[in-house]
């Protein structure tokens, strides 16, 4: 569970070789007065939430920035929801816009919100950024869209659903932990990390697995399964449940030759790109975000039917016919083409990874005036 504190790095088994060494690279802002105070605020969630916190303050530390992370607990998630603190917070917004509010200090200078707006920490910054997930961004996050500076997006399909929206809207894409393990030797076999969400299509590939026998092993690890799907004993599938060391997780991920990632909505994908970062063959859903990180040339794409929608996107689930080729087709393919697909999936991966504390600073030049209270907030762009 995150709280609030300055500056916080948390700990994560991560090699060097990652976030912390490619941050690094970024040097702090010249000449620009003192440090931009930065608030990451959102729910932790022990999984990608989590990791969001995690990488987006190291690479706002990378840049000069004084970073602070708030885990919104039960109270603070309720809150978000309540009728009371969001009437507090409009009328708030609209006292600031008539001139009604006194210029006083703010705490911070940019609070950062992650995957929902938080009306009740609005008025604590001279400027507001949303990070969204667009499977989750639900109406009372698009009630209070208004009261957002810029939108710094992960993927280039919420790029083109805020800008849409009138939103001032910065492609940021993201980052993931490197599990990249060379020393673990391969098995010819299928890997799926539920998780705990729902989106993952999990239960229609453990239904698929057992009408195949003859396919190679599948193991799928998933968090918070409370009771055993029916038949899950089949002999080529193995269900790991509950919590997992991370060694030992991160030991599975670099095990397995495939790893298969269907999800039908995505607001980055943070375990498509771990799966690209052990150089793995990556099986993924062949609709936007998904497809954004996985190409032809660097994993394999699976054909989906478009369902009902959840909050901004419609759902996209895999088509169990476009499964079943796929897989069939990538288990005849030589080792050496197998090892070409997940050295090219490391590429993308290392070079998405090098590349992030630049596209962060690029960020924060674009609202520097604004988050320091050196301009008024105009109309979104």
């Amino acid at each position: 569970m995150i709280r609030e504190h300055k500056n916080a790095r948390v700990a994560h088994s991560a090699p060097e070789s990652s976030a912390t060494l490619d941050a690094a690279h970024m040097a702090p802002p010249a000449s620009r007065g003192p440090a931009l105070r930065v608030r990451l605020i959102g729910k932790s969630n022990g999984v990608g939430l989590t990791r969001d916190f995690e990488l987006l303050s190291r690479a706002l530390q990378a840049c000069g920035c004084e970073v602070s992370m708030h885990g919104c607990e039960r109270r603070e998630r309720k809150a978000r929801r309540g009728l009371l603190p969001r009437w507090a917070a409009r009328l708030r917004q609209r006292s600031r816009r008539a001139g009604r509010s006194p210029r006083a200090p703010r705490p911070w200078d940019v609070n950062v919100m992650l995957e929902h707006v938080w009306p009740q920490f609005l008025h604590q910054a001279h400027c507001n950024v949303l990070v969204p997930n667009p499977e989750w961004f639900d109406r009372r996050d698009v009630a209070f869209l208004d009261a957002i500076d810029r939108v710094w997006a992960k993927t280039e399909l919420a790029t083109e659903l805020f800008s849409a929206r009138g939103c001032g809207t910065s492609h940021l894409g993201f980052d993931s932990e490197d599990r990249w393990r060379p020393e673990v030797a391969r098995e010819r076999a299928f890997l799926h990390l539920a998780g705990r969400s729902p989106l993952k299509g999990t239960e229609r590939l453990l239904a698929l697995w057992r009408d195949h026998p003859e396919w190679p092993r599948l193991t799928v690890v998933q968090d918070g399964l409370e009771r055993e799907p029916p038949a899950a004993a089949a002999a080529n599938l193995t269900l790991l449940r509950g919590y997992l060391e991370d060694a030992e997780l991160r030991r599975l991920q670099n095990a397995h030759r495939f790893h298969l990632c269907l999800s039908e909505a995505e607001g980055w994908g943070h375990y498509i790109a771990e799966a690209m970062s052990v150089a793995a063959v990556t099986f993924a859903s062949d609709a936007p975000p998904m497809n954004e990180l996985i190409h032809p040339e660097r994993g394999v794409l699976v054909s989906v039917q478009l369902a009902e929608r959840h909050n901004l996107v419609p759902l996209a689930r895999f088509e169990e016919r476009s499964l079943e080729a796929q897989l069939a087709h990538a288990l005849r393919l030589p080792a050496a083409e197998l090892e070409a697909l997940g050295a090219a999936a490391r590429s993308w991966f290392l070079a998405n990874k090098q590349g992030f504390a630049a596209r962060v600073q690029a960020a924060l030049n674009d609202l520097d005036a604004l988050a320091r209270g050196t301009t008024r907030r105009g109309a979104r762009r």
